[in-house]
This record gives structure tokens, sequence and C-alpha cells, in this order.
């Protein structure tokens, strides 16, 4: 059955109520060399907010700030019905160590500037960005706790942090009575599955909404790239373009190509686009509460959007899921096998909730 914007569900295990797909907002500002001017966005945010839409996604360190800066003054009128969430961790000021990070100061530090450029005296959703490795986890979790017990944030989330760390904490603040992790924010598509391994399954089992970014693949499943792509040169540096970072990322491979070929020829037989089929396919997941979605134009918006019209066949998932398919490797390879399913339930298959 189609989506809509408006057809909300549960973040994790919390109340809230988020769309399908949430609006990133990193192409809000053009301080990084792209993006979208002001009067751009703002089309943007009106149109994704007229069809229902209420999930906002920026971090404190996007576009330089102008990300939060704009999204702030377009949500003034509407603030009570959206959900806007941002993050922290990322270095705020060059050469000053304690601007970024997991730690407590710099936590403090980058929810009092988000307050201020989102003019706000909450913010809903408040994800920690990248894992540091260094802070320890009672610090990150204390330190989020006291800030929703202040009433400035509302739900805590994690995103770019190894599922063990994450299972860790959740257990840590069920056991002290600190606020809960609910959403989990990750890398995930048809061509980077690997999430399906612990980080997805983990998120399901203790109640994380899972919220990927990149499902598009860095554009690989757009269809905009080609075999020539692949043998451009590659320095490991980049060119400054989006071809050239994915060459540097390795995203621009023989193999995420054919899977893009894949997405193709299942969006020709349904009269979509390639990004349409692709993102609706994230969203068949049932762990997947939200996917998020960028534009720098109406027109990329619009396209995006028409992903929630999206409806598979059976052969045709089963088309995309063996062209994009990953080797989950131990143990989970042992712990499917028919020897080990021998050893344990005398050979019945027993569902389970993966």
């Amino acid at each position: 059955m189609a989506l809509t914007l408006d057809a909300y569900r549960l973040l994790g295990r919390s109340g809230l109520r988020v769309s399908p797909l949430a609006l990133g907002t990193a192409t809000f500002g053009t301080e990084w060399g792209w993006g979208a001017e002001r009067a751009e966005a703002r089309k943007l945010f009106d149109h994704y907010v007229d069809l229902g839409g209420n999930l906002f996604d920026t971090a404190d360190t996007y576009t330089d700030g102008s990300s939060e800066r704009l999204l702030g003054e377009f949500a003034r009128e509407e603030r009570e019905r959206l959900v806007l969430a941002t993050k922290y961790s990322t270095l705020r000021r060059p050469g000053d160590p304690n601007s970024g990070g997991s730690h407590r100061k710099a936590l403090f530090g980058s929810v009092e500037g988000s307050l201020r450029r989102l003019a706000t005296d909450h913010i809903d959703l408040l994800y920690l960005h990248v894992w540091d490795f260094r802070t320890p986890v009672e610090e990150v979790l204390r330190g989020l706790d006291d800030l929703v017990r202040q009433g400035k944030v509302l739900y805590v989330a994690i995103s770019n942090t190894p599922a063990w760390q994450v299972s860790r904490m959740q257990a840590i603040a069920d056991l002290r009575g600190w606020s809960p992790l609910v959403a989990l924010q990750l890398e995930y598509s048809l061509i980077e599955r690997t999430a399906e391994r612990d980080l997805i399954p983990m998120a399901r089992e203790l109640g994380l909404g899972v919220v990927p970014y990149s499902p598009l693949g860095g554009g690989v499943l757009s269809g905009k790239y080609g075999r020539d792509d692949v043998t451009a040169t590659n320095d490991g540096t980049g060119d400054g373009t989006r071809r050239g970072l994915n060459l540097a990322l390795g995203t621009l491979t023989e193999r995420n190509l054919a899977v893009a070929g894949v997405v193709r020829e299942v969006a020709a037989e349904l009269g979509r686009t390639p990004a349409q089929v692709a993102l609706a396919w994230t969203l068949r997941n049932p762990g997947v509460a939200s996917t998020l979605i960028g534009a720098r134009t109406p027109a990329q918006l619009e396209e995006n959007l028409g992903a929630l019209e999206v409806e598979f066949t059976a052969a045709q998932l089963a088309r995309l899921d063996a062209a994009s398919a990953i080797e989950l490797g131990q143990p989970h390879d042992l712990l499917a096998s028919d020897h080990i399913r021998r050893v344990t339930t005398g050979g019945l298959r027993i569902e389970t909730r993966r």
C-alpha cells in the first residue's frame, strides 16, 4: 500500500510520531560550495510541510551553521508540530579539541549553540553524531540525561557508532534510569547493507528506530554513473566533484554499478525513477522508522517523495535483494546453518525476529 508523509510511525520505543521520509537540511545554505540559497531552501521546507512531513534532520556544523539558522527561521511559525533533530560531536572550532567529541563540554556547548541557531527553547531529537572512542559511555549518557531533565532536549539518539557500544549504552541507561536512546542513524542502501549484520537487528531488539542516511549510495543508485566513471583516475583524494568523492570512498565499483543496473530495470518496469525505487526499498525494512532524503531543488524533492508511492511485487523485491546481498559472516552464517539448527532445535525451523 502506498505511503504518505502523514502516515506517521513511532520512533523506536518512544511515543514520538515521525514521517516515513525525513527531510535532511545539509542542503540549506551554500557555504560548502553547493546547496540551496535561502529562497530555494524555503520552497523545500514549505513543500515538505504542506504534504504532512514533520521530521527535519540537521547538525551543529552543517553548512557552517546556516542549516540550523535557516531551519529555525522557517520552522518558527509551526514549531510545535515539527520534530527538529540535530547532532553534536563534530569539531566546531578548528584548533580547539574540546569543541568536538562526545564529552560533556562539547555536548553542552554544542546544544547551546544549536538552540540559538534554531531559535527554539528545546531540541526534539539530539544525536551523538560520531563516536569518538575516548569518552566514557557513562559521561555521554549522564550528559544527555541531564539535558533531557533540563527540558533542553526531549529525546536522545546516536549515529555512526559500533553496535556493541550502542547496546552497552542502552543497557546502562535502562539500569540507571537515564534517558534511553530512541533512534539509530546509519548508512543503509541497496549497495551498503552491512548494517544488517548487527546494527539493525540490535536496534529492533533494543527499541531504537533506524533512520538511514545516504539511501541512494552517494547517487550511484540514481543511475547517474556508468562504467567509464569506475575506470576514471583515482588518487584517493577526489577531485572536488561528487564522482571524485565516490571514487575516493570506494563507492563507485563494478559490483555497485551492477546493483544500480537491477534498480534501473525494476524502475522501468514500475514506471518509476531509480532513485524512487532505491528509497522505497529502505522503507520495506521493518526496523526503519524514517529514511533521510536530501534535495537541492524542488524537483529533486518531488522525485524523492515519489518513493512513497512505489509498490513492489514479490519477484521484484527478490531480484533487488539477490543483486545486493551480502555475506553476514560469523557467527551469523554458523547460526543459520542446518547443523546448528539440528543440534539446537532438532531441525525445526523457528521464526526469528530478525
